[in-house]
């Protein structure tokens, strides 16, 4: 770690050397999950907790407790800015080529770096036919995500939208999708990643009385719709004018709620 930086490197609660950092340069076989802290708290800490206990399960056939992950995450915010972004990224030991069940106890790789607030929008996705591999893992080395932005800057949107092959529209590049009717909020049905704040919403509009409903959604569908956002870590809504040739109202009421509804959950100090 450079000694002119408040941010911070560490691999199970210690300060991560070159040789550590080495080993993982070429590691895909890992998960992470991304937040933003603020005043030394975050939203949704038992979701971020509950997504590596489960994705570890998955991938490693073992977990780290959630004490453990947890006193890790103070490690890290040790000494640090009040408000910064907190990465975590669960590891094999053994590499990527030992069976499934002989994996060593997994380590984790927390990286803090300046607190993130996202663009103000409204945004113009690229609608783009793809799905992602293991859609509920938060998973590494996905390059086909930049790849699509990439592609949709050159072409003149912001970002791109994904669109599985049966024709309904899944999730985004880095974030979630959430449309509104005017009345209810209209969550995608697909295979997909769910959010932490996506999570957060849905149990804050829940706890509200607001009504949300899951529909399987194709881009002619969200031609009917009254508005659209993209949410992850950094915000709970950044509106959508529009989803490849198709167009969206921003609707200020339906972001008020998701905004809302966000702010609603409890800051929980880590």
């Amino acid at each position: 770690m450079s000694k002119t930086t408040p941010y911070r490197t560490m691999i199970d609660g210690h300060e991560a050397l070159m040789s550590d950092l080495s080993s993982l340069a070429f590691s895909g076989f890992a998960h992470f999950t991304a937040m933003q802290v603020r005043d030394g708290a975050i939203r949704g800490l038992d979701l971020h907790l509950q997504r590596l206990r489960l994705a570890s399960m998955e991938m490693y056939g073992q977990a780290n407790s959630d004490d453990e992950v947890r006193a890790y995450f103070r490690s890290a915010i040790e000494c640090g800015p009040v408000n910064l972004s907190l990465t975590a990224t669960v590891f094999s030991r053994s590499g990527e080529f030992t069976p499934v069940g002989a994996f060593n106890d997994p380590g984790i790789l927390i990286r803090t770096s300046p607190a993130a607030q996202g663009p103000t929008g409204p945004l113009r996705l690229d609608a783009v036919t793809h799905e992602r591999l293991l859609p509920s893992i938060k998973h590494v080395g996905e390059a086909t995500k930049t790849y699509y932005l990439r592609k949709a800057v050159e072409k003149g949107f912001d970002d791109a939208a994904f669109v599985d092959k049966r024709g309904h529209i899944s999730e985004a590049t880095i974030w979630n999708l959430a449309f509104w009717d005017g009345h209810t909020v209209v969550w995608p049905k697909a295979e997909l990643l769910n959010g932490i704040t996506m999570q957060i919403v849905k149990r804050q509009l829940e706890a509200l009385g607001a009504p949300q409903r899951e529909e399987y959604l194709t881009l002619e569908a969200v031609q009917e719709l009254s508005g659209g956002v993209v949410m992850n870590s950094w915000t709970p809504g950044i509106p959508v004018s529009g989803i490849g040739e198709t167009t969206l109202p921003v609707s200020d009421r339906f972001g008020d709620l998701l905004h809302q509804a966000y702010q609603m959950e409890p800051e929980v100090l880590i």
